[in-house]
């Protein structure tokens, strides 16, 4: 007995460690895309990919600095030895050939490399380069965290309707059910609403998957467990109130600005860069060096000076024209870049118009579609009370209802349009720091 109590508490206290386990995110919109900018994994990605490019620039500058390396070595002549005939006639003097061994330190240091300077300023643009990356990822991490933000709300407001009616439908068809079987009405009656709640029933169910299918979009992005229960307490006509659509459209388009455009400006000049990179190639190169060798063993005869300072000079005289193709190479990929950076300024000018339009039109159509369920809300319950009456038939209640859901549906999503919308011409604004 004592020992199935005691199995009972270690139960019960790793069921209480699970449940203590599950993490609990309160957020409104805001607090999602701070928790987002902080743990998706994505944007760590790019924060990473900031600080490589950083470590290649100290790579590139460490190349021109003074550079040491020191050798050893061994060498043994197996026992040769060496002739020498001091004077003609003379017998020849046998000098065997002792093993050697020296340590060497040289010291290196580049005096003028074009290449160099070329590589440490294509160094820096990549640093630059993924500095904008990561401003751009951060642009779309908060676009992606609000529109699956938003998207859970509508998926859940949609289902809190659909449930709601279903009970309606579920209360109204028992109520149809009974008076049928009572002879009071006709069975088609009951069986026309018997339809209606089966087919309302797969809706919720719908409904229910595509609320499970955002929320856990939106756990991804946040960089969180898949098991983490997230508590969103800014609703629907909440969040509309606060997205001030009309503002969205005070702003203007700036080129020089934009994120996507700065990176495209950004390739443009390591394009440039990598022409001058192939035109460095033919200039001189000069580097001084020290070095200094100490003798481990020596032979009889060793005249080789211990310290040597000296200056190396490199000049590429003919390369057989692969320089000068090389450079065209280049020059050929800088004008393509230049004309996708002309081309991608002619789409963003065209895009910022046609973001303009779909957000002017997803605010007429979010107002028309909340007159609309206004209307159909009234429509369907005036029907429903003639129907409990005797005057309608059960086809006209059902008509009715589908009516008012698809009101619903389309309220709902010319909500999700408006705030998507507003996003997407705000994203295009997004400027660099």
């Amino acid at each position: 007995m004592k020992t199935k109590l005691i199995m009972l508490m270690i139960f019960l206290g790793l069921l209480s460690t699970g449940l203590y386990a599950q993490q609990q995110l309160t957020l409104t919109v805001q607090q999602a895309v701070d928790h987002a900018l902080k743990y998706n994994k994505t944007l760590i990605n790019s924060g990473l990919a900031v600080d490589k490019a950083q470590e290649g620039v100290r790579a590139a500058i460490a190349n021109g600095l003074p550079q040491v390396n020191a050798t050893v070595d061994y060498s043994n002549a197996l026992g040769a030895e060496m002739s020498i005939r001091f004077m003609e006639g003379a017998p020849e003097t046998k000098i065997p050939i002792k093993p050697t061994s020296n340590l060497k330190v040289q010291v290196s240091q580049i005096v003028f490399n074009g290449s160099y300077l070329v590589g440490v300023q294509t160094a820096k643009l990549a640093r630059e380069l993924s500095e904008i990356s990561l401003q751009k990822s951060e642009a779309d991490i908060r676009t992606q965290v609000m529109n699956s933000y938003y998207l859970v709300q509508v998926s859940g407001e949609l289902n809190k309707r659909l449930q709601l009616n279903l009970k309606n439908l579920t209360d109204l068809y028992h109520k149809t059910d009974a008076m049928a079987k009572a002879g009071v009405i006709e069975q088609t009656d009951a069986d026309q609403l018997f339809i209606q709640v089966n087919t309302m029933e797969n809706a919720v169910k719908s409904s229910e998957r595509q609320l499970e299918l955002a929320t856990n979009m939106l756990r991804l992005q946040l960089g969180v467990d898949i098991n983490t229960q997230l508590v969103l307490t800014e609703d629907l006509e909440t969040i509309i109130a606060q997205s001030d659509a009309e503002h969205s459209l005070l702003g203007s388009l700036k080129l020089e600005n934009n994120l996507d455009f700065r990176l495209m400006d950004q390739q443009v000049l390591l394009s440039r860069k990598s022409v001058d990179l192939r035109k460095a190639a033919a200039l001189p190169s000069i580097a001084g060096f020290y070095s200094y060798t100490y003798k481990l063993m020596t032979s009889n005869f060793d005249m080789a000076a211990p310290h040597m300072v000296g200056l190396q000079m490199n000049i590429p005289l003919f390369s057989s024209g692969v320089r000068t193709a090389q450079t065209r190479q280049a020059f050929i990929d800088l004008k393509t870049m230049q004309n996708n950076r002309d081309l991608l300024g002619d789409q963003l000018r065209l895009q910022d118009k046609q973001l303009r339009y779909n957000l002017i039109n997803a605010m007429e159509t979010y107002n028309n579609m909340k007159s609309n369920i206004d209307v159909s809300r009234r429509v369907y319950n005036s029907l429903k009370l003639k129907y409990e009456q005797g005057l309608i038939s059960g086809l006209e209640l059902v008509t009715a209802d589908n009516n008012y859901i698809k009101a619903e549906t389309d309220y709902i999503s010319s909500a999700l349009q408006l705030l998507d919308a507003r996003l997407e011409l705000d994203k295009i604004y997004v400027t660099a720091n």
